[in-house]
C-alpha cells in the first residue's frame, strides 16, 4: 500500500513539474485577450519603442502578426512608436480606439513581396487650374499600359484601390494595384519600375535615356509565362528582350511645390526598406485628413464569407497583404553600372562572406541563405541559390534553386527541373517542393531549421520591451519600468556609440590606474571574514 501512494505521489510530483514547464514556456499574458472570432489564431497585442525590436518580436512569433507604426498626439515630432498585432485584430480595434489609432501606417518590410502601389500629391494654390482627378485617371493608364507591354499583364482602373487625403490646400492619394495573380519581389523592385517608365519626366535625372534597363520576370511556382507561353529570364538567356522606355507624353506629371519649383506629382522617395506608408482610415497627425475611398475609385473589393465590405477595403490597401499562392514574382533588374552606384558596400553588411550568393543578392535573412547553401552544396554537387522571394504574410522564404535537383518524391535527382526550398521562418522549418510537372503537387517532409538561425531562439522576448500600455478606452501611455529601462537602454547606447567612434582608451586606462590607486585596499573586507560567512551560510 505504501508503494502505490509514494507511485502515486511521485506521478502527481511529476505532473506538477511538468506543467511548470509549460507555464515557464507559455506564461499568461498580464492582460487576458480573446480571440475575436474561434478560428482566429491567440491575441498578439504589443507596443515597442523602437522598430527594430518591433520587427525583430514580429519575426519570432508563432502568429501571423505584421508591424505598425503609429503617431501620437502631443509627442515629440516624428516621435512613433511600433505595433505587432494581426490584420483582423488591428481592424477590430481600428474601430473601437479611433482616438489612439487614428495616425497609423503600415511598415514594409525590407525584402518582402508587394503590391505595386503610388503617393500622388500637388500644392494647390501653386496648382490652381489642374485637375486631379484626370491626372490621377491619365496616370492609371499609363501605368497599365505600361505593365502590359512589359510583363504582359492586363489591369485597368478597375484593379486600382483609389484612395483620397485631400484637403483644401493639398490633393493627395494614394494608388494600390491588385494585380491578378502578380505581385512585385518587393518595393525596390517597384521603385525600380516606375522610376523606369517615368523616366521621360524626371527632369533632374542624370542618366535621362541613355542607357537600357533590365526586366525579368519569375514565378513563385513553376517558369515564367508571357501570354501562357513561357519566357526565359536574363539569367537563362543572355538574349533576353530588354525594354526601352518611349518618348511618351508625361507632361501632366509636372507640377510646382509652395516655392513655385517644378516637381513630380509622384513621390519617388516612398520605396525604402522598411518604408511607412500611411493605412486607409488614418490621417497625420496634427491633421484631420484621414484616407477615404475617393469619389472616383472603381475598385471593388472580392467578396469574403464574414468579412464587411470596409473591412476587404482595409484588406486590400495593405500593400503587403500578399499569400504564398503561386502568385507570378514581378523584378526590375537594374543595369552592371547603376547596380555598382546603388549597392551597399561589402565591408558595410554584417557579414564575413561575400555580398551576393552565387551573383545573387542576400535575402533580409543571410544565416538562412547559408544555410539553404550548405544543403544543396554537397555529395560533390554545387548548387546555388537561383533567386529567392519573401512572403511577409506568411513568414515564407522560397528559394529557386539551380544545379541540385535532388526530389524526396521520386528518390533521386530529377535530370531536367530544378527544386524549390521553403523555409517556412513561423514554425521554424525548411522543405522541399518540386518545378516538375508531375511533382507539381507533391511537398517533402518538415525538416527542422538548425537552433542557431532559429529567429526565437536569438530573439529574448522579455516583457521591458513592452514600454507602451493601452488601457480600455484606448489610451497609449509609457509604463513606469518600462520608461526607466528606456532612459538605461538610451544611456548604453550613448556609451556604446563613443566606444564605437573611437574612445580615448588610453585616457581611459590612466583614469583605471589613478582610481586603483587612490582605493585604499587595507579597508576592503579580508578574505577570512569572507570565508566565515559562507561555513556560517553553509551550516544553515
Amino acid at each position: 500500500m505504501t508503494d502505490v501512494r509514494l507511485k502515486k505521489s511521485e506521478e502527481r510530483r511529476r505532473k506538477v513539474e511538468l506543467l511548470a514547464q509549460s507555464f515557464q514556456k507559455s506564461p499568461l499574458p498580464s492582460c487576458y485577450k480573446p480571440r475575436l472570432q474561434p478560428q482566429q489564431p491567440s491575441s498578439v497585442w504589443r507596443l515597442f519603442p523602437r522598430q527594430c525590436l518591433a520587427i525583430s518580436f514580429a519575426q519570432s512569433s508563432k502568429e501571423d502578426v505584421h508591424v505598425f507604426a503609429l503617431e501620437k498626439e502631443n509627442a515629440s515630432l516624428g516621435q512613433r512608436m511600433y505595433l505587432v498585432t494581426s490584420y483582423t485584430e488591428l481592424w477590430h480595434y481600428y474601430r473601437t480606439y479611433q482616438q489612439s489609432l487614428m495616425h497609423c501606417y503600415e511598415v514594409i518590410p525590407e525584402g518582402a513581396v508587394c503590391k505595386l502601389y503610388f503617393d500622388l500629391e500637388f500644392h494647390r494654390p501653386s496648382n490652381k487650374g489642374l485637375d486631379g482627378k484626370s491626372m490621377v485617371s491619365s496616370l492609371i493608364q499609363y501605368v497599365c499600359d505600361k505593365l502590359l507591354e512589359v510583363y504582359g499583364i492586363a489591369c485597368s482602373g478597375e484593379d486600382v484601390l483609389n484612395l483620397d487625403s485631400s484637403t483644401e490646400d493639398k490633393f493627395s492619394r494614394h494608388l494600390i494595384f491588385i494585380l491578378p495573380n502578380a505581385v512585385f519581389k518587393d518595393n525596390l523592385h517597384v521603385g525600380r519600375f516606375i522610376h523606369a517608365i517615368l523616366r521621360p519626366v524626371l527632369i533632374t535625372s542624370k542618366r535621362g535615356s541613355q542607357s537600357d534597363v533590365g526586366v525579368t520576370e519569375e514565378v513563385a511556382e513553376g517558369t515564367g509565362t508571357h501570354g501562357g507561353k513561357p519566357v526565359p529570364t536574363e539569367m537563362e538567356n543572355p538574349q533576353a528582350k530588354r525594354w526601352k522606355p518611349n518618348e511618351t507624353d508625361l507632361g501632366f506629371l509636372v507640377v510646382k511645390n509652395k516655392d513655385g519649383q517644378e516637381c513630380l506629382f509622384v513621390d519617388l522617395g516612398v520605396y525604402t526598406k522598411n518604408r511607412n506608408f500611411r493605412l486607409y482610415k488614418s490621417s497625420k497627425v496634427g491633421k484631420n485628413a484621414a484616407f477615404s475611398v475617393a469619389e472616383d475609385n472603381t475598385f471593388v473589393a472580392k467578396l469574403e464569407r464574414n468579412i464587411s465590405a470596409e473591412e476587404r477595403i482595409f484588406l486590400s490597401s495593405l500593400v503587403c497583404n500578399v499569400r504564398y499562392t503561386g502568385q507570378r514574382i514581378l523584378t526590375w533588374d537594374i543595369s552592371d553600372t547603376e547596380e555598382s552606384r546603388t549597392r551597399m558596400p561589402c565591408q558595410q553588411r554584417s557579414t564575413n562572406i561575400s555580398c551576393a550568393l552565387d551573383g545573387h543578392q542576400f535575402s533580409p535573412y543571410q544565416e538562412v541563405d547559408t544555410f539553404v547553401l550548405t544543403e544543396i552544396k554537397k555529395d560533390g554537387i554545387q548548387g546555388s541559390i537561383r533567386r529567392w522571394n519573401y512572403f511577409v504574410s506568411e513568414q515564407l522564404l522560397v528559394y529557386d534553386i539551380l544545379k541540385y535537383r535532388w526530389c524526396e518524391n521520386v528518390d533521386r535527382f530529377h535530370k531536367s527541373n530544378n527544386i524549390m526550398i521553403l523555409v517556412d521562418l513561423k514554425e521554424e522549418v525548411w522543405y522541399q517542393k518540386c518545378q516538375d510537372p508531375a511533382c507539381k503537387n507533391f511537398r517533402s517532409s518538415s525538416y527542422p531549421l538548425p537552433l542557431d538561425i532559429c529567429i526565437s531562439h536569438l530573439m529574448t522576448k522579455d516583457e521591458q520591451h513592452q514600454a507602451y500600455l493601452i488601457d480600455d478606452v484606448g489610451n497609449i501611455e509609457l509604463s513606469q519600468a518600462s520608461g526607466q529601462a528606456l532612459q538605461s537602454t538610451t544611456h548604453l547606447e550613448e556609451v556604446a556609440e563613443v566606444l564605437e567612434d573611437g574612445a580615448d582608451d588610453k585616457a581611459y586606462f590612466e583614469a583605471m590606474q589613478e582610481y586603483e590607486r587612490s582605493t585604499d585596499y587595507t579597508e576592503m573586507v579580508s578574505d577570512q571574514l569572507l570565508l566565515q560567512c559562507v561555513e556560517e551560510f553553509e551550516s544553515n
